[in-house]
C-alpha cells in the first residue's frame, strides 16, 4: 500500500507565507491558482484541497484524509484571513483559523468540498 496526496500539496512553508494584507497575485505566486474560489457579499474566498489517499496493490485508492486551505480576500483583494479545514467524524473543523467557531458563510461550501469526491 502506497500513500499519495491527490489535487494540490499544502506545505507548511507556503502557509507561513501567506500573512494578512497581501495581494491576491502574491498569494498566486507563493500557492497558485485555487481549485475553487467563492464570493460573499465584498469578499472573495479562494480554496487549495489536499487528499490525502492510499492506494493498494490493485490501483484502488482510499481516501485518508482531506484538508482545505481557504484564502480570504477583502474588498481591496487583499487577504484578510487564512484558514484549514478539515473533516472530523464527518463534521467541518477548523485546525487553524482565527474566524469565528461557526466560519461565516461559507461553512457550507467548505463542508461541500471536504464531503464530496
Amino acid at each position: 500500500m502506497t500513500k499519495r496526496t491527490q489535487g494540490y500539496e499544502i506545505p507548511a512553508s507556503a502557509l507561513q507565507q501567506i500573512r494578512v494584507g497581501q495581494s491576491e497575485q502574491l498569494v498566486t505566486l507563493v500557492l497558485g491558482s485555487p481549485m475553487s474560489t467563492n464570493t460573499f457579499g465584498d469578499q472573495t474566498a479562494w480554496y487549495y484541497v489536499e487528499t490525502k489517499v492510499n492506494q493498494t496493490s490493485f490501483g484502488l485508492a482510499m481516501v485518508q484524509e482531506r484538508t482545505v486551505l481557504a484564502v480570504y480576500f477583502d474588498k481591496n483583494k487583499k487577504v484578510a484571513d487564512r484558514a484549514v479545514y478539515t473533516l472530523n467524524d464527518g463534521k467541518v473543523v477548523a485546525i487553524e483559523s482565527r474566524r469565528t467557531p461557526s466560519f461565516g458563510e461559507d461553512a457550507t461550501f467548505i463542508d461541500s468540498i471536504l464531503s464530496s469526491f
